[in-house]
């Protein structure tokens, strides 16, 4: 450093060489001219000079952080919540966004969310939901690929099927928290209610909600609707030995709920 001179160092620190190393024809032409004139300061800085450099720096300082929040929004998260109770939180949380209109899931990068969920999925929560095609689940909980493990079912129904999934997503899957999740004017419990005549397999589906036609208030379609919802979490609880031991070792919370197809928020059942 010592047998460095301080043009050597200017250069090294800069990364600008200093106006005395400069070319000859700099100095004629008065670009690199440091002798003060009229609209020079003591710096050798014009005034225009100046502003515009200072336009320059604060334009060149918006852009860098626009990059870094752009960056940072567009980081996926696929980090599963740690217990069953952030994992319900996350869920509601999630449909808070849904409903006052400031979805996040669109922010990720969907190509990196692909790449790490080609090899294996890490779904933090299961949702049961109806078939209906008014209820997108993944969507009313503000969640991307790879964080819902769902089924769906006319009906948000607990049948055998449907326990056999939910419980592939608590045996090897390791979700936190399930959610059975009924909605407003749900066509199957309505059909139920009435004994509608139905082709094909569609009357199927009547018996695993008939319970609950029996037990809500007589022609309550939105009473029977939760209803149903508590029966088939109820069921999940106490039908399957998967699932029953995890709620048991504190792995899992097994919830009902309610979608409100007007709002869009989704309501705890108790």
């Amino acid at each position: 450093m010592e047998n460095q001179s301080a043009e050597s160092v200017e250069l090294s620190v800069t990364g600008v060489a200093p106006i005395s190393s400069l070319p000859e024809h700099h100095h004629a032409c008065g670009c690199g001219d440091r002798t003060p004139r009229s609209d020079l300061g003591a710096t050798g800085w014009s005034r225009r000079g100046f502003f515009k450099a200072s336009i320059a720096g604060a334009v060149a300082g918006c852009l860098a952080m626009q990059t870094e929040m752009v960056a940072a929004a567009v980081t996926p998260s696929l980090r599963k919540p740690e217990n069953p109770t952030t994992a319900m939180a996350a869920l509601l949380a999630g449909n808070r966004r849904f409903a006052t209109g400031q979805l996040t899931f669109f922010n990720e990068d969907l190509k990196i969310l692909k790449a790490q969920t080609v090899a294996k999925q890490e779904p933090f929560a299961a949702v049961l939901s109806c078939a209906d095609s008014r209820v997108p689940v993944e969507l009313i909980f503000d969640q991307s690929i790879g964080h819902l493990f769902v089924t769906r079912v006319a009906g948000n129904i607990a049948s055998p099927d449907m326990i056999a999934s939910l419980e592939y997503g608590v045996a090897a899957l390791g979700i936190k928290a399930m959610m059975v999740l009924g909605h407003s004017n749900c066509g199957a419990v309505k059909a139920t209610m009435e004994g509608t005549a139905a082709p094909g397999q569609i009357s199927g589906l009547y018996s695993f909600i008939q319970p609950a036609v029996e037990k809500a208030p007589p022609h309550d379609l939105d009473a029977a609707i939760k209803v149903n919802a508590r029966i088939q979490a109820s069921l999940l609880r106490e039908a399957s030995p998967v699932i029953a031991a995890a709620i048991k070792k504190g792995q899992l919370d097994v919830a009902a709920a309610y979608y409100d197809l007007a709002t869009g928020r989704v309501h705890l059942l108790t």
